[in-house]
């Protein structure tokens, strides 16, 4: 009597994964999925941004007039940190190259480093429009930096320096 309880009971249980085996198949087939789409979604930063300049104690700096084929993909400012208000606006580049706008106007030297990572000035100035950009080169993230009485701007990432250039020609601060 013990050996059928025991048969019954694997009998049941292979049933059982059959059932759930067919079922997620016929999810798999049946529900549309585009396995070419791109998994990184753009994200519209405009409420954001207009919340964030508000209450900014500095002009927050976001693009102007980049092309459509570079995707903003994260946005965020924190008001209430210690170490100061920090705007952070990320982007890929046309390359899918990663970009990212960062302002503080906590103390520039630390807000400098862990943006990017632990970058180190090269001694070089590369101008931009009217303003002056200091150089930043690191193992992870390369850097453009303008320093402020008020605020530090940093467009840093994995992107070309003629990238990091062109998001900052195109930022407008207000």
């Amino acid at each position: 009597m013990a050996s059928m309880r025991g048969k019954q009971t694997v009998r049941d249980m292979v049933l059982s994964m059959t059932v759930i085996g067919l079922f997620a198949a016929g999810i798999y087939l049946f529900i549309p999925h585009d396995e070419n789409q791109d998994p990184i979604k753009r994200v519209d930063y405009t409420v954001e941004l207009d919340s964030a300049r508000r209450a900014a104690p500095y002009p927050l700096a976001a693009p102007e007039g980049l092309p459509g084929s570079w995707k903003a993909t994260s946005v965020t400012y924190d008001g209430d940190d210690p170490a100061g208000a920090a705007w952070h606006l990320g982007y890929l580049d046309p390359e899918r190259e990663y970009v990212a706008v960062e302002q503080s106007d906590g103390k520039a030297s630390k807000f400098i480093a862990d943006v990017t990572h632990g970058a180190k000035r090269t001694g070089e100035s590369r101008r931009i429009g009217e303003t002056e950009w200091q150089r930043y080169e690191g193992e992870k993230y390369d850097a453009l930096v303008r320093r402020e009485p008020d605020v530090t701007t940093v467009v840093t990432g994995t992107a070309s320096q003629e990238h990091l250039a062109k998001m900052a020609a195109a930022l407008k601060a207000s």
